[in-house]
């Protein structure tokens, strides 16, 4: 608050100094700024390369298409050139093949990182965690002979704003930035992509990663309802309901939803002791106590008896290796932010948000928040790899050149998001700050009975933990039926779930299986 004050008294002062250099008189009112001009509506390109890849022993080659198609509005006057990169498998016929949509999330995160990162013909060779020298250039590109090409087509589009898509026109950031408003945009690119590229046959998919999956539940909702029904969509570490995830006053849902994450990080690092053999058995156990013994102590609040509080306590410590006195002192609730900075204890030691099995030192770790500036540990081993690695494959593998600098994450579009959504199910309700969107994904599951949803999970993410993505399943509104066409992966990783070279194969083979199980014979 105070720094919110400070910020508002700033900009005060250097209004009222700009209106004196202007000569302006108290009760003048202010010049008006001239609108701003269009931004020049560039000719929609293609830049087609030919490769292969190998994978489980099997040579696919393969077109890659590098372009940009232009979006309109309902005038027909472009609004924003939207940039992509596809993989095609060469001699396939488009009426047999599937064909996936893919993209990352933020807001404001272009789709790089699931391309290169573990999904696309090549990939990079990613630094393990611990390695310093790992998160240096020069970085290498290799063969992903994990990549779902093999399954299905790839369409990775960037979002308006990130990569190198961009408004251009007619168009304002107040028709892109925003959960109905990007929805609306991938749909259009969709369908202008499908037809262009004569794919209206092709078994389709969407695949998105992060804020990716929350595009994935309204996306699909607006696609059906447009007559582009679906074969799967595939939820890489999932957020639908942003309550699960928002720590707060009166709000003890995520302290419990996290909890599985707490172990899982905790077991990973030997701070549980004796430490399970098995992962999966831990995480059993502490679903269960989550649910039950530890939801109910929350409920009580003030009126929980101290000898219960005591018990909890005990087994909070047991669980996450953090001391009793520590959960009876915070009143059973440590947020992910200090559960992060004091789980390992004497170390010093703060874990990664998106992937807790990698560390950063704590810079002053008496402080009692870590302080502005630093990346998170998942980030800080990732980010310089992803940055020089896809610039270079862009230009010198792709030939796709361009004097735009690629952004691979835009904190302006982050900033400018309006979060209200109005979920389906519930017209005359108005949208919050922490929006619920798997009523949107419930819905287009009812509007087409056929589409399955494949929900892969990182045990060691505090992102978008996999408690909460299955408390929030659990809680659609649909049918057994349409439950049953809904699956769930789980993985030995953090957010981006193609970080560890050992999960990877895990990935693909899940993916594949699920598309070939969602996609009907070749005719």
């Amino acid at each position: 608050m105070r720094r919110w004050f400070a910020t508002g008294l700033l900009i005060a002062g250097l209004f009222a100094t700009g209106a004196a250099a202007q000569g302006m008189r108290p009760g003048m009112p202010p010049m008006m700024k001239p609108p701003a001009k269009p931004a020049p509506v560039p000719k929609e390109r293609t830049v087609v390369t030919h490769a292969s890849v190998t994978i489980a022993g099997q040579t696919i080659p393969y077109t890659a298409t590098a372009g940009t198609l232009l979006l309109y509005n309902d005038k027909q006057q472009a609004t924003a050139s939207v940039f992509y990169i596809a993989y095609t498998k060469d001699g396939a016929d488009a009426a047999d093949r599937p064909v996936t949509f893919a993209y990352n999330g933020g807001p404001g995160g272009a789709s790089a990182l699931v391309d290169i990162g573990g999904f696309g013909p090549r990939r990079i060779d990613w630094p393990a965690p611990g390695s310093d020298a790992g998160q240096l250039p020069p970085y290498r590109i290799v063969n992903n002979g994990d990549s779902i090409l093999d399954a299905t087509d790839l369409v990775f589009v960037d979002a308006v704003g990130t990569g190198y898509s961009r408004i251009v026109g007619k168009g304002t950031p107040k028709m892109f930035y925003g959960i109905n408003e990007d929805a609306s945009t991938f749909a259009q690119f969709i369908t202008r992509y499908v037809k262009r590229f004569h794919r209206w046959d092709s078994p389709k998919f969407l695949l998105g990663e992060s804020y990716g999956t929350t595009r994935n539940a309204v996306l699909a909702y607006d696609l059906v309802n447009q007559g582009v029904y679906l074969n799967g969509v595939i939820m890489c570490s999932t957020v639908l309901n942003f309550e699960t995830a928002s720590f707060g006053p009166g709000n003890d849902l995520p302290y419990e939803l996290y909890l599985p994450s707490y172990a899982a990080a905790a077991w990973y690092h030997h701070r549980i002791q004796p430490r399970p053999a098995s992962l999966p058995a831990l995480l059993d156990q502490v679903r269960q106590f989550a649910a039950g013994p530890y939801a109910a102590a929350l409920f009580a609040g003030a009126d929980l008896p101290a000898a219960q509080e005591q018990k909890v306590a005990a087994q909070l410590q047991q669980y996450t290796g953090i001391p009793a006195a520590t959960w009876v002192k915070a009143h059973l609730r440590i947020n992910a932010s200090m559960f992060r900075r004091r789980v390992m204890g004497a170390a010093n030691e703060q874990l990664g948000r998106y992937d807790t099995r990698f560390t950063t030192p704590e810079l002053q770790p008496l402080l009692p928040l870590p302080g502005r500036g630093g990346q998170g540990a998942a980030s800080t081993a990732i980010m310089g790899a992803l940055t020089a690695a896809f610039d270079n494959y862009l230009s010198q593998t792709l030939h796709y050149h361009s004097d735009r600098i690629y952004t691979q994450l835009s904190f302006a579009v982050n900033r400018q998001w309006d979060m209200h959504f109005f979920p389906p199910l519930s017209e005359l309700s108005g949208g919050g700050a922490a929006p619920d969107v798997s009523t949107a994904l419930a819905r287009a599951m009812n509007n087409d009975p056929g589409m399955h949803v494949l929900f892969n999970n990182g045990y060691f993410d505090q992102a978008t933990p996999f408690f909460a993505t299955e408390y929030t399943v659990a809680h659609m509104p649909i049918t057994a039926a349409e439950r049953a066409n809904i699956e769930f992966q789980y993985y030995p990783v953090g957010h981006m779930l193609y970080v560890n070279p050992q999960a990877l194969p895990m990935l693909h083979k899940n993916i594949d299986a699920f598309i070939a199980a969602a996609a009907p014979q070749a005719r």
